[in-house]
């Protein structure tokens, strides 16, 4: 094997975000993972964050990224991804002509003619040291993440062959890789090979706890932590209903907080805007949409969930038909009145 030349020399990735998020909340949980992470990384060992969408995985893995101190590259996981979208691949042709005409009658004329080659991210990052983040790596097939198998067991990176030689990368010893999936979700996924998953530290991480999404609600919307507290309680305990064919996240919470804070809203839904925005923010979660009766129960539930939460209304109770049997939400604030129950048609 010979060690590569490029022939063309790649131009250095952009340092994503070099200087910490201003609206990253580390509380003293997340600061004790993060000091896990860094470990595990400066020992050469790659860690994949495992979890549901929204519960931080990614802004996680860009917040270890950015404390190591090196450039981080970003790249996301897609079914049509390939090895060569990762290492590089030959790209275009470099010609050389030289014609010699120093005798008059004689002309004598020299062409050669290379093709070229472009390093791409992986390759970029392996050789200078960098970060590489790979956000939802199991959206890709693992024909094409079988190249980061000699990178973490032979510290190599072996290049598609250009010549005769097999050519290959020695991966620079600061070299750092984070992974991201999403165990959860049914469509456009792979399973992890054994062979990749075996050469890393996999951390399965689920919702972050109440105070922790008050944070970083607050943070990332900039609304009062009183009005924050409400919107993230009204959807929590809509995630704990079991009401919907997809739960609702801490992305949800931040919508409807940035939107109350940008138009000065009242969170009550007395406010028929600050109901609708409820409404556009999370029906779209309830699914159903071959059974008409289950959906307008599911509906009638979220609307009466969030006068429960907003209002002072009683606590709604799922009947078994549109959500787990016995689920129901957190108890009335003190000044409620009885439970309303809230059944659906069984399908």
């Amino acid at each position: 094997m010979s060690a590569v030349s490029p022939t063309q020399a790649p131009t250095p990735p952009r340092n994503l975000q070099a200087d910490p998020k201003p609206s990253f909340v580390e509380n003293a949980r997340i600061r004790e993972l993060s000091n896990r992470i860094r470990s595990y990384l400066r020992a050469g060992i790659p860690v994949h964050l495992r979890g549901p969408a929204g519960c931080g995985k990614t802004s996680i893995a860009m917040h270890v990224s950015q404390s190591l101190g090196r450039p981080v590259v970003l790249v996301a996981g897609d079914r049509n991804m390939t090895t060569a979208d990762l290492v590089g691949a030959k790209s275009g042709y470099q010609t050389k002509r030289v014609v010699d005409n120093f005798v008059t009658s004689v002309t004598r004329v020299e062409e050669n003619v290379v093709q070229g080659w472009q390093d791409h991210r992986l390759t970029v990052a392996c050789r200078d040291g960098y970060t590489f983040v790979y956000d939802e790596f199991n959206r890709s097939p693992a024909s094409a993440n079988n190249v980061l198998l000699s990178i973490l067991e032979e510290r190599v990176l072996i290049l598609p062959s250009r010549g005769k030689e097999e050519e290959y990368v020695r991966v620079d010893p600061r070299f750092s890789l984070i992974l991201t999936s999403n165990p959860t979700e049914y469509a456009g996924t792979h399973s992890v090979q054994d062979a990749l998953a075996d050469r890393m530290i996999t951390i399965d991480l689920d919702h972050q706890d109440r105070n922790t999404e008050v944070d970083i609600t607050v943070s990332r919307a900039g609304a009062p932590r009183g009005v924050v507290e409400r919107i993230v309680d009204f959807v929590r305990a809509y995630r704990e209903s079991g009401a919907y064919d997809q739960p609702p996240t801490m992305r949800a919470s931040i919508m409807i907080a940035k939107i109350v804070q940008a138009g000065g809203l009242k969170t009550t839904m007395n406010n028929r805007l600050f109901g609708q925005i409820c409404a556009d923010v999370l029906e779209s979660k309830r699914g159903s949409e071959g059974d008409r009766a289950l959906r307008a129960a599911r509906r009638d539930f979220l609307e009466a969930l969030a006068r429960h939460h907003f209002d002072g209304a009683p606590a709604p109770v799922l009947g078994a038909a549109i959500g787990p049997a016995g689920a129901s939400a957190p108890p009335a604030p003190a000044n409620a009145g009885p439970e309303t129950v809230v059944r659906g048609c069984a399908s």
